[in-house]
């Protein structure tokens, strides 16, 4: 995968997490979890964007581990979603921990390389 087309995925986990947590229900802890989702889901692409930047392979490295960390926060929220409330339509739910997931192990693939 291109590094346009890579930076345009982490863009959408984003903007589709936002549009997400806007649906779901308003609760104390789904607003919470929605807020870190939110946040980890944004880091993904900000920190991948870094990483694109980087100065050196070292640096190019530990930008990397930091969107490995953001990615798997990510699936950590959306789990924390899926178990704390009553979804009736998975649909979105399962679109974004499929993409988070596949995100995740392209980075680590690249780590591995």
């Amino acid at each position: 995968m291109t590094e346009e087309l890579f930076k345009k995925r982490t863009k959408n986990l984003a903007l589709i997490c936002g549009e997400f947590v806007d649906g779901l229900p308003s609760r104390k802890s789904l607003d919470i979890y929605g807020r870190h989702l939110i946040r980890s889901s944004s880091s993904v692409g900000a920190n991948y964007r870094a990483v694109c930047r980087a100065k050196s392979q070292a640096d190019m490295i530990n930008k990397l581990k930091i969107v490995e960390e953001e990615t798997d926060e990510t699936l950590y929220w959306l789990e924390l979603i899926e178990e704390s409330s009553h979804i009736t339509n998975n649909e979105p739910l399962n679109f974004l921990k499929k993409e988070a997931d596949e995100i995740l192990s392209m980075i680590i693939s690249s780590l591995k390389l």
